[in-house]
């Protein structure tokens, strides 16, 4: 199962996993060019430098699309490095469609016979939730994870998040984001159900941002009780401190292995003879506050 699997990388490697985005000015900073070559250059440096040291890596899919066929390429090099490392892979790819298109995408991602495959992905369910069902049920026939938006740190996601829905539906009475966590919990809940039980993490997650502050006991839930993993932006570029992990998730979510803390520009700021030391430093932090 995708959730124990991540949740015993963990254990093992501490919490943290480093994004691979490699914005122009980190490119700049390693010394290489804005091109598809210093993208490759660049993750597969990332990747060898974090074998052994994190439980977790995150490319975003952008950055290597902007640079066409030969930066999709590099994508799939570092899917395959990375497997290759024993790093669990989180592509942040934010699919969300209808119908046959978010099969096309879910084939993309999550086949194990596709170049683009990864352990995990990250969905938007913002055309409906139901939208999801082909990410969701190849996951499960692949083993694989796939972490929903629910309630992300930056402020334009307030007006759809934090929404409650309108009289005659579903979701009436509950926010858009309270809604995306209850059902990602019913379907880890029939997860286990059918396995006949049991506590381990479930495959389908969700992406919460660690700088909401109060904003889901605002709304009337617990993150956490999705039981399965939560990938929450953390230190560095989105501003948060540690201890705010513990404020919104709980220490016991965090003593589970549950939240697995994603930061990029915190590590790979430290240059590429820093990474190593960046991310050890990092987990060690993350760690004591578990």
């Amino acid at each position: 199962m995708f959730g124990a699997r991540l949740a015993e990388a963990m254990a093992e490697h501490g919490p943290v996993c480093v994004g691979i985005d490699p914005h122009d000015h980190l490119l700049d900073l390693w010394g290489l060019p804005h091109t598809a070559a210093g993208v490759r250059e660049f993750s597969l440096r990332t990747v060898a430098e974090l074998a052994g040291t994190v439980a977790a890596v995150k490319p975003q899919s952008a950055f290597f699309e902007q640079y066409g066929a030969a930066g999709v390429a590099a994508l799939e090099e570092t899917l395959a490095a990375a497997r290759e490392a024993g790093l669990i892979t989180v592509l942040d790819v934010k699919r969300g469609d209808i119908g046959s298109t978010m099969g096309a995408y879910a084939r993309a991602y999550l086949s194990p016979d596709s170049p683009l495959a990864a352990d995990s992905i990250t969905v938007s369910p913002y055309l409906g939730f139901g939208a999801l069902a082909p990410a969701l049920e190849l996951a499960g026939t692949h083993d694989r994870g796939v972490f929903v938006l629910a309630l992300t740190s930056n402020p334009e996601g307030r007006e759809v998040q934090h929404a409650h829905g309108a009289a005659g539906t579903e979701g009436f009475g509950t926010s858009v984001a309270g809604s995306i966590v209850a059902k990602v919990a019913a379907h880890n809940a029939a997860e286990a159900a059918a396995r006949g039980g049991g506590d381990e993490l479930g495959r389908f997650g969700l992406v919460v941002g660690a700088t909401i502050g109060t904003a889901a006991s605002e709304l009337g839930f617990d993150p956490a009780s999705c039981a399965g993993p939560i990938l929450a932006p953390t230190p560095g570029a989105q501003g948060a401190g540690v201890a705010e992990l513990v404020a919104v998730f709980g220490a016991a979510a965090l003593a589970r292995n549950q939240v697995l803390a994603t930061t990029s520009r915190g590590v790979l700021g430290a240059g590429p003879d820093g990474v190593r030391e960046a991310a050890t430093f990092l987990n060690e932090a993350l760690r004591d506050l578990g």
